[in-house]
């Protein structure tokens, strides 16, 4: 097949800072990342996150919290900072070279710190996730992050040490590969945190029957305490996939992202990320990238219809809330099936792990048998 063309990067130009060097002189200061931290390295390395080459100076952060907007007025919802504790910033200074290790002191990279300046934490989640309740993940992260950003360049030796998946850790450069390779030229997204279950697997098929091809690309970065393990949701994948996709226009690929739980602004992020990835559009249902009550249900679509002309190249594909119908015998939404009281087979997640936890498979009509005893198998194993 000949080369198709696929979205361009946000920004225009899909950044690489990965395979540096190891230097012959470490740098006689170290930052040891957090866990959002270490992957936000590995997605602005890789150009996941273009056209970001490293962590948010002030004139951004604030441009972002207030615009939505990197100073220069390129799209860009969340800051993306390297915020340190007192002791480490006062023992830093602008021009200073330092080491960034992960959480068990292994080189990752380096940075050359061009500013620093307070972290205006409050600000951050009134804007960003419109709320300053620390019972809000994302706000209380932010809450508990050090008072002073660092800003650089980063210049990646090893983006992750260990990494899981990597068969199906594919970089922006390797999808938008393996998309040309295919003959695809447009391709939808689909962002999942959980395992597929039947209302996700008809609004993928719904999508995949418009475009060439369906990236499921579920976030594996750092998530909140509660949420299913990898391990598990990539195993869910893969028997999901090989029992009732198509292969030929089906690609199973994971995005090393920190889930923030944003809700509009995320599902912003996540759209610009796909963009990077080389997808054409991006699935945005219920309450995506929502926690708790804190936003509405339709936000994370709504938000895209403010957002300037040309401001994403990316295109959003919006589904409502659909669940399996006993009279249509078939799934439906309200769009495509009228409401009838005690019709439709919709659980809560409440309801579904208390299930589980029995041993009780949820009825086929709300997820694949498959897929229940894997979610079954690993209840008895916590």
């Amino acid at each position: 097949m000949g080369r198709t063309q696929l979205v361009n990067p946000h920004g225009g130009r899909l950044v690489d800072r990965t395979g540096k060097p190891k230097e012959a002189t470490p740098p006689g200061r170290a930052i040891t990342l957090t866990a959002w931290q270490q992957c936000d390295l590995e997605m602005i390395a890789t150009g996941a996150m273009s056209p970001l080459e490293g962590f948010m100076g002030e004139a951004d952060y604030h441009s972002v919290c207030d615009h939505m907007t990197l100073q220069n007025g390129t799209l860009w919802p969340a800051p993306i900072t390297c915020a340190v504790d007192d002791a480490t910033a006062a023992k830093i200074g602008v021009g200073d070279r330092v080491a960034l290790n992960d959480d068990a002191g292994r080189l990752l990279g380096y940075m050359t710190v061009t500013e620093k300046y307070k972290q205006d934490k409050r600000k951050q989640a009134v804007k960003v996730f419109l709320t300053e309740d620390p019972a809000h993940p994302g706000v209380q992260i932010v809450m508990e992050s050090g008072s002073t950003c660092l800003a650089g360049k980063i210049d990646v030796v090893t983006a992750r040490h260990d990494p899981m998946f990597v068969a199906h850790r594919l970089t922006p450069a390797q999808t938008r590969a393996e998309f040309q390779r295919r003959g695809w030229k447009t391709i939808v997204a689909f962002q999942t945190r959980n395992p597929i279950h039947r209302a996700h697997e008809y609004i993928t098929k719904c999508a995949q029957e418009i475009v060439d091809g369906l990236l499921i690309h579920p976030l594996m970065g750092a998530t909140k305490e509660g949420d299913i393990p990898a391990e598990v949701r990539m195993k869910c994948y893969e028997v999901l996939i090989a029992n009732y996709y198509n292969p030929k226009t089906t690609m199973l690929s994971i995005m090393p992202n920190a889930m923030r739980y944003a809700g509009p602004r995320e599902a912003v992020l996540h759209a610009i990320l796909r963009q990077n990835y080389g997808c054409s559009h991006l699935i945005v249902g219920r309450d995506h990238a929502g926690v708790g009550n804190y936003y509405g249900t339709y936000d994370a679509q709504k938000i895209f219809d403010t957002l300037p002309p040309g401001a994403l190249e990316l295109q959003t594909m919006n589904f409502e809330h659909t669940a399996w119908s006993k009279k249509a015998g078939g799934m439906v939404s309200p769009k495509t099936f009228p409401v009838i009281e005690g019709d439709q087979i919709s659980l809560s997640g409440t309801k579904v792990r208390e299930m589980l936890a029995r041993g009780e498979r949820p009825p086929a009509e709300f997820t694949r048998p498959e897929i229940a005893d894997i979610l079954i198998e690993s209840m008895r194993k916590q």
